[in-house]
């Protein structure tokens, strides 16, 4: 099948790009041909509340080849990018929406390919976690030239479902996230960290934003005791200086050690061989590339009942359900982990880690496509 791919791709960074160079990776691997198309400007630099949209010399990156095109404001490069794409003479234009904010530039994209052209869109978020007041009319502007769509959990399914109410979709689980490294061994990789060795060890990974619930998980180790230490791994989006303040008013501050910073690939095996579980404390979500990244290094997870996170993470399987985004109930749910045998967390995970990846998703994607009208 020939298939062009539209998406953020390197040299961009973050969890759509790897998404999006994983999938191609393995579509080409089962004899596809793809061709990447990405952003010449993905955000205006003013409107990025990071410190920076482009992967560094440490990110262990695929380094995917891809006509750089599309300027995400620039309306002229929406029908100069639809041209190129048009000219390759694709199958199918398979796309990636994760914010509004592309709507208008991919959704353009999309609408004029070509009739000749399938248009199937993955949708990571249908609706945004942080509201803006154009997500509503951008959102439908995305979705309507698309002839099907792909989700990765009931949430975003739903979500889908609350504007299209026709059209073919498939929900199919997030692939595990595999470009990370192998696992380390515990106590070197803590050591590296210049953390405890011993002790019971929580981590919070990736972007710090305040709908993902940092300060409740700081508040709830503040009632744990000594036996606990908590590892804050990522980059703020905005300012850090809210949870700095509860971490320095926290009880057990001194077991708190605190990396908010982008965090490399490179870096990703060490965090994550170093922990015991991995606490996703969302007052509100659709699904996590967090999970995908921890179950891949076979750390259980426990996260509060929202959005599609609990459908890879099983009850005394492959982690725990915390029933709201709550101080205490995430200290329960955190204690009743640690009185289970890790031993049982591991082998369920191992378990699924061979059917969720890169190829079988690949697989998947392509026979929904075959069988579009």
């Amino acid at each position: 099948m020939r298939i062009a791919f539209l998406s953020t791709f390197y040299p961009y960074r973050g969890g759509i790009a790897q998404f999006g160079g994983a999938l191609y990776k393995a579509l080409e691997q089962q004899g596809h041909e793809v061709k990447a198309f990405t952003f010449s400007r993905q955000y205006p630099d003013f409107l990025f509340p990071g410190k920076s949209q482009y992967v560094d010399e440490k990110d262990n990156s695929d380094h995917i080849p891809s006509e750089e095109l599309l300027d995400s404001i620039n309306p002229l490069t929406y029908f100069k990018t639809a041209k190129e794409i048009r000219a390759y003479q694709p199958d199918v234009l398979v796309t990636q929406f994760w914010m509004s904010f592309f709507g208008p530039s991919c959704g353009t994209v999309a609408h004029f390919v070509g009739k000749d052209c399938k248009v199937v869109g993955i949708l990571h978020n249908v609706i945004p976690h942080e509201g803006r007041f154009f997500d509503k009319p951008f959102t439908k502007y995305f979705l309507k030239p698309h002839d099907a769509f792909v989700t990765m959990s009931e949430a975003v399914e739903n979500d889908l479902r609350k504007y299209e109410s026709m059209k073919p979709s498939a929900l199919r689980p997030h692939p595990l996230y595999d470009h990370f490294g192998e696992i380390e061994d515990k106590a070197e990789a803590r050591r590296a960290l210049k953390i405890n060795e011993e002790l019971k060890t929580i981590l919070f990974f990736g972007f710090i934003r305040d709908y993902k619930g940092l300060d409740l998980l700081i508040e709830a180790f503040g009632l744990m005791d000594d036996s606990y230490q908590l590892v804050i791994a990522g980059e703020v989006y905005g300012s850090f200086e809210s949870y700095d303040k509860l971490i320095q008013e926290n009880k057990n501050k001194e077991r708190i050690h605190c990396f908010n910073q982008y965090i490399s690939d490179q870096e990703v095996a060490t965090y994550f061989s170093a922990s015991d579980v991995c606490v996703l404390p969302y007052r509100s979500a659709t699904q996590s590339g967090v999970t995908a990244v921890s179950l891949h290094f076979e750390v259980p997870l426990i996260a509060t009942d929202v959005g599609g996170l609990k459908e890879l993470i099983k009850p005394g399987e492959t982690g725990e359900i915390v029933a709201e985004a709550d101080v205490n109930l995430l200290f329960d749910g955190i204690e009743h982990f640690f009185e289970n045998d890790a031993a049982v967390y591991q082998r369920h995970i191992q378990d699924l880690k061979v059917e969720m990846s890169w190829d079988k998703f690949g697989e998947n994607l392509i026979q929904f496509i075959e069988k579009l009208p």
